[in-house]
């Protein structure tokens, strides 16, 4: 390697590296160097060099101070003693005059303050679970029933339409006598084929009714496949003795039939696709000693299972049905055999077809689904849905429905518009005091009263001696003295002078020592969610909702002004009694009645009313149709024994179905009023 041969440089060359040339400076450039003696001092910070320049000069870093991370100038040498501060005397603030009409214009306009969203502590696991769940459960079936359709359905329910309008006609004109004697032998065949059309587009349920048999259960689709039986030999029959049969009213029962499982499917398809949308699931649930020892309704956290484990099970009034049903095809084969003894086989066989249609009106098959049908469309834009049967019948009852401030007035629905200042005291003096009661009651306008203090950086004051009054105020000691917070009236009443005129709706005013410091305007915004939801709840007879927040500005008269709905219906409590109910939860092996995937008060609201109005249509139901069907029975024993035969027709037949089918449609529209 070789060598580099070293250069030495001097004091020029170097000078000349950075950028200075000395001797480019002239004898007039250069200041004179004074000694030490005769050099003057610093007096004023003109003499100090500023620092964005670039320096001539080395600097001495040492008389620089450093203060918080920055470089400031170089102090003067001789610094001059310190004066005392002068304190300037406080103007006191003046009250204004008032007059009787006075409306306080607000010194401290406060921004409108929505408070931020709660954050749920829902741990990503749980959610990859829930979803996991929900793809394996509800997505799975939703999806299995979506690509099932129901485009085959519903042509047969529009086809079956046809077939009983037709053969109504054909009916009515035979009834009328418009039908000739030689074209009645075509009638008869007609009828007869349009039967035959019937049980083809309903073979489905028939077959459904079969497979009931052999899991020894029987439902109603088991009794129209032996009313289907005993309409074909009765058909046959009927060829032989030109008679028309009762095809219009087996085409009806058929056709209810379709609706029924087209109601079913529709009903279960919402539930699914309720379940699968879901990201977060809260369940309702009832607790035994809820207060006072009536049982209330809580809400827990859901899960899945609580929904697809009891969405299938049949129902006390599925299984009614399935009785009657039994009881009613060995009923129609006891009278059709009496009536074959006393007037022919051929009038026995007649009875007992005509006895087997009688006793199952045709809007039976809809009087447990279409009311679920109904209520489903409404639930499923709530997101909420019952966990089956279990949980319609749970929800009955006498129960009370807790409702806290945040089911009233969600975040963002109260709001603080401004504040007027009275007396001596300091503002911020008066918002911690405000603040201090607000959070100790534990309502509505607490984060607003402790947003307002820290957003001025004020102290947080202990309470003590924290007290509720019955007439819509709080109190207690602050800092050693007494705070009142009410409206202009509750400070009337506790002896507190207030300034006359004063117009302000809604205001909470604050008197420190008996003397009104404060007045907060607040404005409370409806939610349409809270109230439809509590009217629904105070609609219902043996459900009270009850008040769970002891907030002085819940008046009775509050209530009435904002949602529209009798004091009386919804129950209030003391503070005490709110702080007790609020403790209460759900036992860990409480079941689940309903499960929620929306938020506010509707979700939860409805699912009680819903499954309470479900209960009331399906029972007023079963029991209008099953009171039909004994009376259609008695009637058809009435006429075998006589031997009546020509009043069997199939006008007479499809009339008295068509008069039970319209209270039956009519009692399933119950669940349209929740």
């Amino acid at each position: 390697m070789d060598e580099k041969e070293l250069q030495e440089f001097s004091l020029e060359d170097i000078m000349k590296e950075f950028g200075s040339d000395p001797e480019a400076e002239t004898p007039e450039q250069m200041p004179e160097e004074e000694s030490p003696e005769e050099q003057p001092k610093q007096t004023s910070y003109e003499a100090a060099q500023p620092l964005n320049e670039v320096p001539q000069d080395t600097i001495r870093l040492d008389t620089i101070p450093v203060t918080q991370g920055k470089v400031r100038h170089a102090q003067i040498i001789e610094e001059e003693p310190e004066e005392e501060p002068v304190i300037l005397p406080v103007e006191e603030e003046k009250t204004e005059p008032y007059s009787e009409e006075w409306e306080p214009e607000y010194e401290q306009p406060i921004a409108e303050y929505v408070p931020q969203a709660p954050i749920i502590f829902r741990p990503q696991s749980r959610l990859r679970e829930l979803k996991r769940q929900l793809v394996e459960g509800p997505e799975k079936l939703y999806y299995a029933m979506s690509e099932k359709g129901f485009g085959k359905l519903q042509a047969a329910i529009f086809c079956s339409v046809v077939v009983v309008f037709l053969s109504a006609l054909a009916t009515a004109m035979y009834a009328f006598g418009m039908v000739g004697e030689n074209r009645l032998r075509f009638m008869v065949f007609g009828q007869f084929l349009a039967m035959l059309l019937s049980a083809l587009l309903g073979c489905y349920q028939m077959l459904e009714g079969a497979e009931d048999i052999f899991r020894k259960r029987f439902s109603l689709n088991s009794l129209l496949l032996f009313t289907f039986v005993l309409c074909c030999v009765d058909g046959v029959l009927c060829l032989q003795q030109q008679r028309i049969p009762c095809c219009a009213a087996f085409s009806l029962q058929v056709t209810m039939s379709l609706w029924s499982t087209y109601q079913k499917r529709s009903t279960l398809l919402g539930q699914m696709d309720t379940m699968r949308k879901a990201t977060r699931l809260d369940s309702l649930g009832v607790a035994e000693d809820y207060k006072d020892g009536s049982k209330g309704v809580l809400r827990g956290e859901g899960q899945v299972e609580d929904f697809m484990e009891n969405y299938s099970t049949a129902s006390r009034l599925e299984k009614t049905l399935s009785v009657y049903a039994l009881v009613a095809l060995c009923i129609s084969v006891a009278i059709g055999i009496g009536a074959g003894v006393l007037h022919g086989v051929g009038t026995g066989i007649q009875v007992a077809a005509v006895t087997s249609l009688a006793a199952m009106p045709a809007s039976m098959f809809l009087s447990i689904s279409r009311p679920r049908a109904v209520l489903e469309k409404r639930l499923h834009s709530l997101g909420t849905v019952l966990c089956g049967w279990k949980g319609i019948e749970g929800l009955g009852g006498k129960l009370l429905f807790p409702v806290s401030h945040n089911d009233l007035f969600p975040l963002g629905n109260v709001k603080m518009n401004g504040v007027k200042f009275f007396g001596n005291r300091q503002p911020d003096e008066i918002i911690a005091y405000a603040a201090s009661l607000m959070e100790a009651d534990g309502g509505s306008l607490a984060p607003l009263f402790t947003h307002l203090l820290d957003s001025r950086n004020g102290r947080h004051y202990d309470l003590q001696d924290f007290r509720a009054y019955e007439d819509g105020g709080i109190g207690g000691q602050v800092n050693g003295e007494p705070v009142l917070a009410g409206n202009l009236s509750f400070l009337k009443d506790m002896g507190v002078e207030t300034p006359e005129g004063i117009r302000v709706n809604q205001a909470v005013c604050l008197a420190i020592d008996g003397e009104l410091c404060g007045l907060f305007a607040i404005s409370y915004e409806k939610d349409k969610a809270a109230v439809a939801g509590l009217n629904t709840l105070c609609g219902y007879r043996g459900l009270q909702p009850v008040l769970t927040t002891a907030d002085f500005i819940l008046t009775p008269g509050f209530i009435r002004s904002k949602f529209g709905i009798k004091p009386s219906k919804l129950q209030l409590c003391s503070h005490a009694e709110c702080k007790a109910l609020e403790e209460k939860s759900l036992e860990p092996d409480a079941p689940a009645l309903a499960l929620v995937t929306g938020q506010g008060l509707a979700p939860f609201a409805y699912a009680v009313t819903g499954a309470r109005a479900v209960k009331s249509a399906a029972t007023a139901g079963v029991a209008v149709h099953m009171t039909g069907g004994i009376l259609g029975m008695v009637m058809m024993l009435v006429l075998a024994v006589l031997g009546a035969t020509e009043l069997l027709t199939p006008a007479n037949m499809f009339l008295y179905e068509l008069v039970w089918l319209i209270p039956g449609l009519l009692i399933t529209e119950w669940t349209r009023s929740i």
